[in-house]
């Protein structure tokens, strides 16, 4: 009786199969990232994604020192993308914020520029100025953050003539110099100043007078280092013991008022 013999070969083991999805990640997210970077309000993004990037391209190669992976090209340029998108987003950081920075300090610089001056008490005059609260005294100026100089006089009683306007019959008239000198470095118009007054302890509007050269207003432009002055006349009652007298040069600067003695 016969036996069949075979013989069999020993079997090969299977090979193993290539893990390349995590170079394949990490390159392209190095490359959206690095994209990003080029963008500098995409700081974030380009950070985020090249850290992302960075990490899988450095497990990637992992696994290509372990057999596991054979993108060992496309895994070390992902990780160096990663590198560079996380540059780029420190730059993108740094160009944003000094942006954002530059921004706001114009912002800030305009808003001082259109806001209104604001008066202070002229220390050098006479008299000084007043306390916070109180009117200026007669004599005293205004002097405000453009250099613009305000000094009200004291009042002058004097008589109106027959062709003047706004003198009641019965009341009192006054006349005080107003002068506006301007120490900045640009012309100022003058055009909008306006005066008024109130009398009395009641506080009635006291009329302005208009008569020949009394209550002419300013007009024009006052340049740098100049000065203009006008006359104004008001009108009291006759038992009135105080003038108030408003100045306001115009809608860039703050009114301010002066406590006249009768």
């Amino acid at each position: 009786m016969s036996h069949d013999t075979h013989q069999y070969a020993p079997q090969a083991p299977a090979p193993r199969s290539l893990r390349n999805g995590l170079g394949t990640a990490a390159l392209i997210l190095g490359i959206i990232g690095t994209l990003s970077g080029l963008i500098p309000f995409f700081f974030w993004l380009a950070g985020i994604l090249g850290l992302i990037a960075l990490i899988l391209g450095l497990a990637g190669r992992g696994r290509v020192k372990r057999g596991e992976a054979g993108n060992k090209g496309v895994t070390t340029t992902g990780a160096v993308l990663g590198l560079v998108a996380m540059i780029l987003s420190g730059v993108g950081a740094y160009i944003t914020f000094t942006a954002v920075s530059d921004a706001v300090k114009e912002i800030d610089k305009s808003i001082q520029e259109t806001a209104p001056k604001t008066p202070g008490a002229d220390k050098s005059g006479k008299g000084g100025g007043a306390a916070k609260g109180k009117g200026l005294a007669a004599g005293d100026s205004s002097v405000y953050d453009d250099k613009l100089k305000v000094t009200v006089s004291a009042p002058a009683s004097f008589k109106p003539s027959e062709y003047a306007a706004g003198h009641t019959e019965g009341n009192k008239s006054y006349q005080v110099t107003v002068v506006i000198e301007n120490g900045g470095t640009k012309k100022f118009d003058s055009t909008l100043v306006t005066v008024d007054a109130r009398a009395g302890k009641d506080g009635v509007a006291a009329e302005q007078i208009f008569d020949d050269k009394v209550g002419t207003g300013f007009t024009g432009s006052i340049l740098p280092g100049k000065k203009a002055t006008v006359v104004y006349g008001f009108d009291a009652p006759a038992d009135a013991k105080n003038l108030t007298v408003e100045v306001s040069p115009g809608l860039e600067h703050e009114a301010a008022q002066w406590e006249l003695k009768l």
